[in-house]
């Protein structure tokens, strides 16, 4: 049985690492966040303990490493603005991190945080669910098998419609989250790189706060995709049903359908972490460089090989 810490309790994503923890057979000694809201913790670990102030959170690890009690590993699900300084955390800790996606905003950072695992000997893993999903493992194999010369159209679309609040929290704010292309569309670019290929060209068509559209060119995938936090976006045959949200990955138009199991895979990916077999930080390299070069392009407005749903956008 491995310790674990966990920075950033009351977050969104927490309750899947707390269940992933406790799933693996695992503790949870203390958690941080500067919110109380963390009732969610009476149903995996309520013995462990809580704290509102970093400083004293980073006292009590410290008073537990002194007394004999190792943290093996430290959660990391705080706004993506942080990741890097909780990283740092927990390999001067001499813990090991699993820290939500993207791992880092900024490519630069991934090769200091390189240097850092070196020094400790501790190991950085990031959770990309995506590429443990079966449809997806099943979708790579046959990317795989197909001819090398074969080049794979692919339309992404992704609107997960926000309220208001979402502009006023730290996701609103593109210097803490990244924007809408990091903040929820990082691992999907993750996904689609690790199956077609590396990068060859980065369009963006549209660079909203609440939406962003481009293309992709992959070694072996010409790639038009939207992401959108606005539900004016989604398609009406997709409201009438009442649902805020739309997925779509068109693949040489098939559908890729890979909804079930979506959210249930943090389990899988500490699995896998605990065996050996993290993503680390090269695994997320490409992907960082990916959302960082579409944070600091220039859009260049609808021309040439745009996503259809910007047609419809009054821009």
């Amino acid at each position: 049985m491995k310790n674990f810490a966990l920075i950033g309790a009351a977050g969104y994503i927490a309750p899947r690492h707390l269940k992933a923890i406790k799933e693996t057979g695992n503790n949870l000694l203390a958690a941080l966040d500067k919110h109380d809201c963390v009732g969610i913790m009476d149903s995996y670990f309520p013995e462990a303990d809580f704290f509102v102030e970093y400083e004293r959170f980073d006292r009590h690890i410290d008073k537990l490493k002194r007394q004999g009690v190792r943290v093996d590993y430290v959660s990391i699900c705080t706004p993506n603005y942080l990741h890097d300084s909780h990283i740092r955390f927990a390999l001067r800790q001499g813990a090991n991190a699993i820290c939500e996606k993207p791992i880092v905003l900024n490519p630069w950072n991934i090769d200091a945080l390189s240097e850092i695992e070196k020094e400790t000997g501790k190991r950085i893993s990031t959770i990309l669910q995506l590429r443990l999903h079966p449809a997806i493992i099943e979708l790579k194999r046959q990317i795989d098998e197909a001819p090398m010369d074969k080049i794979f159209d692919i339309d992404l679309t992704y609107i997960t419609s926000r309220g208001r609040w979402y502009f006023i929290s730290w996701k609103g704010d593109i210097q803490k989250s990244g924007g809408v292309a990091t903040n929820i569309g990082v691992h999907f670019f993750d996904m689609l790189i690790w199956i077609f290929g590396n990068v060859k060209s980065n369009v963006v068509h549209i660079s909203q706060p609440d939406k962003t559209a481009g293309y992709l060119e992959l070694e072996r995938a010409r790639v038009r995709w939207f992401l959108s936090v606005d539900y004016d976006d989604i398609p009406n045959e997709i409201k009438k049903k009442g649902q805020r949200t739309y997925r779509s990955i068109r693949i040489a138009d098939k559908e890729l359908e890979f909804s079930a199991g979506f959210t249930d895979l943090h389990t899988t990916s500490y699995q896998e972490i605990l065996a050996g077999n993290s993503f680390g930080l090269n695994d997320a390299r490409a992907s960082i460089e990916t959302v960082f070069t579409i944070r600091n392009t220039a859009p260049v407005g609808l021309t040439g090989d745009y996503h259809p749903f910007c047609k419809h956008l009054n821009l």
